[in-house]
């Protein structure tokens, strides 16, 4: 279905935060580049060996065991996971995370539509939060209500979408899923929300 379509029939839209509304590597690379200068200053390791290292790491094999596989490198000793899995909840990024300009033009549409706005963040909460105070919202973050499923019941289960349409008024019929895969599109069906793939606009 096309936004156009939904936005002018549903009154609220649930949005993805990683890969929807901003690149998550955005994220993680500039978390992994803090590391990297962290174990420079502590151990005196080469950030910039380290830093390419995680970023290919990154790119070919995602984010799972990442720390596992750069201290095994670099002969990282195990006491310094605390300050990488630290680092995601509270790191102070070098640059802004930037919305996709697309999502932000959506975004901006559903405001002067005088439609609500909601995001649903996975993951941990303390580290979502840090994500969202670091993203460049460009005034949209006062029309903007968060929620964490890890307060709730673990997806498929609806409680959190139940809970969020109960605290604002609404049905299932009012909303509308904004995500960017295949398990955001399988959540919208068992929910039987009406659903957008914002990777089609990106």
């Amino acid at each position: 279905m096309a936004f156009e379509t939904l936005l002018k029939h549903k009154k609220a839209f649930v949005f993805g935060l990683d890969d929807v509304l901003y690149p998550k590597k955005d994220y993680l690379l500039q978390v992994y580049y803090l590391f990297s200068e962290f174990m420079a200053y502590t151990e005196q390791l080469d950030s910039g060996a380290m830093i390419a290292f995680m970023q290919n790491e990154y790119l070919t094999s995602g984010a799972e065991a990442i720390f596992d596989k750069t201290a095994k490198q670099f002969a990282i000793d195990s006491k310094y996971r605390h300050n990488f899995d630290l680092l995601h909840e509270n790191a102070r990024l070098p640059l802004k995370l930037l919305l996709y300009k697309q999502v932000l033009a959506l975004m901006q549409e559903i405001v002067v539509e005088r439609k609500q706005i909601f995001i649903l963040a996975d993951g941990n909460p303390a580290e979502e939060i840090n994500k969202i105070k670091q993203l460049e919202w460009n005034g949209l973050e006062q029309y903007l209500k968060v929620y964490f499923t890890a307060e709730f019941e673990p997806k498929p289960s609806t409680e959190s979408i139940d809970f969020l349409s109960e605290q604002n008024g609404l049905s299932i019929d009012d909303m509308a899923i904004i995500g960017a895969n295949e398990r955001d599109e399988q959540f919208a069906v068992v929910l039987g929300i009406e659903y957008f793939d914002v990777t089609k606009l990106l």
